[in-house]
């Protein structure tokens, strides 16, 4: 059942993607979509759930926010050294697409991951399936869109961006068929989540919002960030 369901996962990640590469003639809105979306996911869906998972106290701070911290953190000095590396070899100035292809490999794991909660839940039963079901479903089109955005834009050929967008909608399905060999501890679970909120707000704040508002600082750019917090409100609270 968890692999059955997984297939609609599969095709809302397609979905994402495909809206993703066709608006082009507003790049400022897509990227400001794009940030409000990321931003949504990490503060309204993952962080939340990795505190619950994973909120034992590690010298006073929860080990999810700490893990948080160390995903942002990582994420600043991975695309720091690949930068450098790209200087050294005499593109100083242009974007690095290593750091997009880095930043969607770790879209692939969160999705790889949601298969696994999902093949989780059912195992407790229907009705929990069903509930991670929904929220899994109506995320990944958000997943879909923020993979094949993440990957474009760092300067990837249009094929890498199509192979990681089918990467990360396949994702779930092989995620949601893991669980019938084994199970996930749920602390190990809520410190990933923790750990990928961290780099996910690093590559929105630091990368994605700061370039669709240079580009166009319009007012309709804002709103579509805020628009894309609310999609994953909504999403959160339909789930809920």
């Amino acid at each position: 059942m968890a692999v059955f369901v997984a297939l609609g996962a599969f095709l809302m990640t397609l979905a994402g993607g495909w809206v993703a590469q066709r608006v082009t003639d507003r790049r400022h809105l897509l990227l400001g979509f794009a940030g409000g979306l990321m931003l949504g996911v990490v503060g309204l869906d993952l962080l939340p759930e990795a505190m619950e998972a994973a909120g034992t106290p590690v010298f006073g701070v929860p080990a999810a926010l700490l893990l948080f911290v160390g995903g942002f953190l990582v994420a600043h000095l991975v695309e720091g050294l690949l930068a450098v590396r790209q200087v050294a070899h005499g593109a100083s100035g242009e974007r690095v697409p290593q750091v997009g292809l880095t930043a969607a490999a770790a879209m692939v794991g969160h999705s790889l991951m949601d298969g696994i909660a999902l093949g989780a839940a059912f195992q407790v039963s229907g009705a929990m399936g069903v509930a991670v079901a929904l929220a899994v479903i109506s995320h990944d089109f958000a997943d879909g869109f923020n993979t094949y955005t993440l990957t474009s834009l760092y300067g990837n050929a249009r094929r890498k961006a199509l192979l990681m967008l089918f990467a990360a909608a396949l994702a779930p399905v092989v995620g949601a068929a893991t669980t019938l060999l084994f199970t996930l501890p749920e602390e190990l679970l809520g410190g990933y989540l923790g750990f990928f909120g961290g780099a996910l707000l690093y590559l929105a704040a630091a990368e994605i919002l700061p370039e669709a508002h240079h580009t166009h600082p319009a007012r309709s750019t804002l709103l579509c960030t805020i628009g894309g917090v609310g999609f994953i409100w909504l999403v959160v609270g339909i789930a809920e």
